[in-house]
């Protein structure tokens, strides 16, 4: 059973397969997620997040295998970015092997979880992500 946190967060999604888009959205809805922003790879993700006419998310959830720019690309550079690295990031994806587990902690993932999703373990990865974490990411004043 989902539980709503305390107040609602925006979320950008970066997932190319629109059934698993769908299920990660109704979870997310189900959460208390106040918007979703879905994006269909790395490059639309940071034209997206590097536009200061779209608001900042409080939580990003990264799927690693897309074309153009993949998931560990963009985290790399999320995590690196000066205005993005606060940002929270689930990485949510098929690959258990244990260099993108691990390559994706090493680059500061919150939380991995593989698909097919388990809606209790998304859930927990999702709450894993401290109430205080999300309150205090900031949608910082652009440049």
């Amino acid at each position: 059973m989902m539980i709503a946190p305390a107040r609602p967060y925006d979320v950008l999604l970066v997932e190319d397969d629109a059934a698993d888009a769908m299920l990660i959205e109704d979870a997310l809805t189900a959460h208390g997620t106040r918007n979703i922003t879905q994006v269909e790879d790395g490059m639309a993700a940071l034209d997206y997040l590097r536009d200061p006419a779209n608001p900042r998310p409080h939580l990003i959830v990264l799927d690693l295998n897309m074309p153009r720019m993949n998931g560990r690309e963009l985290l790399a550079v999320i995590k690196t970015d000066e205005d993005l690295r606060m940002i929270p990031v689930v990485v949510l994806t098929t690959s258990s092997a244990p260099d993108d587990v691990s390559g994706a902690y090493r680059q500061h993932a919150n939380a991995y979880v593989t698909k097919p999703v388990n809606l209790d373990d998304f859930e927990r990865a999702v709450q894993s992500i401290d109430a205080f974490y999300l309150d205090t990411v900031t949608k910082l004043p652009r440049q």
